[in-house]
């Protein structure tokens, strides 16, 4: 006969829920998500996706880099505002999220200093795996509709860049390199950042202590 104490300690145990984020921790997340993107829009629309100059391959490797640390604040936001439901899959979904954002984040970084490095093919593989991971974590904030009016579909429409712009750079080539994926982060991510610092009560975050 199993006892109650026995049952107990053989249960899985209840993570400790994530500390609160407060609508200042938020305006701050969101003016990192606006201005590194903005940053790395402007690259974009300067140097194009694959410039073929060291230095603008330099500086939009950069430009992607501050962008990719605004997301890791965006992150933050999501997770502790428990946007996408209280689920124990989605606390791993953003952890795996994380680790894929910054291996990504690193071949930004060594790409743009040594871009003849022989790991960074394998890196290079992170840059849309952490994008994807994104759009698909946008996607349940709109579902789950925790997150309230604008802030509730512009995630879905910010972190779709890689299911969009990858496609149409693959298939068009530098008749839209010129300008998609700048205008897709102008559109998506910058004004997300935006919503964010605008209105951060939506996200149901708690009200900074008096």
């Amino acid at each position: 006969m199993t006892t109650a104490s026995t049952t107990d300690s053989t249960r899985a145990p209840i993570p400790a829920p994530l500390p609160r984020i407060t609508t200042k921790g938020v305006r701050l997340a969101g003016i990192g998500v606006a201005v590194g993107s903005l940053v790395w829009a402007s690259t974009l629309a300067l140097f194009g996706p694959q410039s073929e100059s060291s230095f603008g391959t330099m500086m939009g490797d950069l430009g992607g880099l501050l962008f990719q640390l605004g997301l890791f604040g965006l992150l933050a936001v999501q997770e502790r505002t428990v946007a996408t439901g209280p689920k124990r899959f989605w606390r791993v979904a953003f952890i795996v999220e994380r680790v894929l954002l910054a291996l990504a984040a690193a071949w930004s970084l060594l790409h743009a200093f040594w871009p003849d490095l022989a790991l960074l093919p394998i890196l290079d593989l992170f840059w849309p795996l952490s994008m994807l991971g994104m759009f698909v974590i946008g996607v349940a904030i709109l579902v789950k509709g925790r997150w309230t009016g604008a802030l509730r579909i512009w995630p879905a429409i910010a972190e779709s860049w890689a299911v969009v712009c990858v496609p149409a750079l693959a298939i068009a080539g530098p008749a839209v390199g010129a300008w998609l994926p700048a205008t897709h982060l102008l559109v998506g991510y910058v004004t997300l950042g935006i919503l964010l610092a605008v209105m951060p009560e939506r996200t149901g975050a708690a009200a900074p202590a008096r």
